[in-house]
């Protein structure tokens, strides 16, 4: 049977399913519903989208590999997000995520705190090229810093992932921006020069909103003296020697130089159990044997094992900071990684339906100016987001879909490879159900729809791709090649 043409009106009901239900979701649910309502939204509208599929000829066999080939790419994910898991619990009980907001408490002053975070994650995230890594270490300790101060944390998150974003867009160590390149058909280091020209931009622009906000909510952070008896209790509770700071240490090093993103974090985790039990040794047993039944290898053992599996739990007598210590291990992740399997699995159904085709096809066809083109590759890329929940297919489907287009119209690649990270890396954190806005939700215990309206650098950042398109800034023209055997 030869798959019919879909005709467009019946591609966008798994659209409208995935929208009703989600947004029913949220009512009924609030910030749980990524714990297994938004999932069971994303395979509704999956089941949808097949069906739409088998009734117009296509093969069960041909949707079900589709799936299994898309829930296959989420391994490595998953693998980086359980093992972000267990360096949270190592890295609480072993007092490195202590030291860390220990110091930060203590360097960092509330006027100045939100436009501090951002610049700081920019500058870790440039050096390491990677967002999940500096969310979830640095930005992990910042959150935690701020919730001390009494500042908030979901602006905190908002410039957390904004200062995160930078470097994951700029650094030449960075997967989405050699992907942009190589898809585009450019030179990395022409795609970041041309990159800078949006993304300085939207960081200068987001500092100074942080800074507003630092200004008029600095009134309301705690009093010193609450940060001071806070920053007593972590140091009277934890050894902050240097040696808290090695597992941090080995992430950025091994990150630096470019080693895999799953073992870097996993040896970061491992070497958080390590000095758990060299500096901590106390802490641990109180956590695995507090009745003292064990010998004390086994109690080191159970009490490590227990953290990376399902995280740690703070018992120092202080509501709030026992609060913000109690987190981490894989099991916590489940959820999330469960979130990654329905969004692919939707993308998936999507794709192989030629649904997802269908959607864009009109795009194009409305395409009139430079403006409206690179409008149409803004809004494409954060539908690819949407619908595929993932940055990489946001980069490489719009990459490829326009390419033509902007050489029609006399514009170099870079333009593309620009703004294809504009919109589709820039705007990855900000979708509840993509790999990357679960992961920034769990690594920074901020609800993503709680910060996305403080992610000011990821909202104007494809804001200011489009201004540009239509005011001309900052486009670069496609070099005319002389005809061969011309004079040059």
């Amino acid at each position: 049977m030869t798959p019919k043409p879909i005709p467009f009106a019946v591609a966008l009901i798994p659209a409208f399913v995935l929208i009703a239900l989600m947004g029913m979701a949220v009512w009924l649910f609030g910030d749980a519903s990524a714990a297994g309502p938004a999932q069971i939204a994303l395979l509704a509208a999956a089941a949808a989208a097949n069906i739409i599929g088998l009734f117009h000829g296509i093969k069960w066999s041909t949707l079900e590999e589709a799936v299994v080939r898309s829930v296959s790419r989420a391994v490595p994910a998953s693998l980086i997000l359980l093992a972000v898991g267990a360096l949270i619990g190592a890295w609480m009980m072993s007092g490195t995520a202590p030291a860390m907001i220990y110091y930060g408490l203590g360097m960092i002053s509330p006027q100045w705190f939100y436009p501090a975070a951002a610049i700081i994650c920019a500058c870790v995230s440039v050096s390491i090229g990677s967002s999940w890594t500096t969310a979830g270490t640095v930005g992990l300790a910042l959150v935690g810093a701020a919730t001390i101060m009494g500042l908030s944390p979901e602006v905190t998150a908002g410039a957390v992932i904004g200062g995160s974003y930078f470097g994951d867009k700029l650094s030449p160590l960075s997967d989405s921006t050699n992907l942009a390149a190589a898809i585009v058909g450019v030179n990395l280091f022409d795609h970041v020069r041309h990159m800078l020209t949006t993304t300085i931009p939207s960081l200068l622009i987001a500092t100074l909103i942080f800074a507003g906000f630092s200004l008029t909510q600095s009134g309301e952070a705690a009093p010193v003296e609450v940060i001071e008896q806070t920053r007593e209790t972590l140091r009277a509770s934890y050894d902050l020697g240097p040696l808290t700071m090695l597992p941090l240490a080995a992430v950025f090093i091994l990150a630096i130089r470019k080693f895999p993103p799953y073992p870097t974090i996993a040896i970061g985790a491992l070497l958080g159990g390590l000095v758990a039990i060299i500096r901590q040794p106390e802490i641990v047993r109180a956590f695995a044997d507090p009745a003292g039944e064990l010998p004390y290898v086994a109690a080191m053992v159970k009490g490590v094992w227990q953290a990376l599996a399902t995280g740690f739990q703070s018992n120092l007598g202080v509501a709030e900071l026992d609060r913000l210590l109690t987190r981490g291990g894989m099991a916590s992740m489940m959820t999330i990684i469960w979130m990654v399997i329905a969004a692919l699995s939707f993308a998936a159904s999507m794709e192989a339906t030629g649904l997802l085709e269908r959607l864009t096809a009109p795009l194009l066809k409305r395409i009139r100016g430079i403006g409206s083109l690179v409008t149409a590759t803004v809004f494409s890329a954060i539908a690819m987001n949407i619908f595929s929940a993932t940055q990489y297919m946001a980069i490489i489907i719009p990459g490829r879909m326009y390419a033509k287009e902007y050489e029609k119209r006399g514009l170099a690649p870079v333009n593309l490879s620009r703004t294809v990270e504009d919109a589709g890396t820039m705007t990855s954190a900000l979708v509840p159900w993509t790999t990357c806005g679960v992961f920034m939700a769990g690594a920074l215990g901020v609800p993503t729809l709680d910060y996305l309206p403080y992610a000011f650098m990821n909202l104007l950042n494809p804001t200011l791709a489009i201004l540009y398109g239509f005011f001309g800034i900052a486009l670069v023209r496609q070099k005319k090649t002389a005809p061969e055997g011309a004079a040059v």
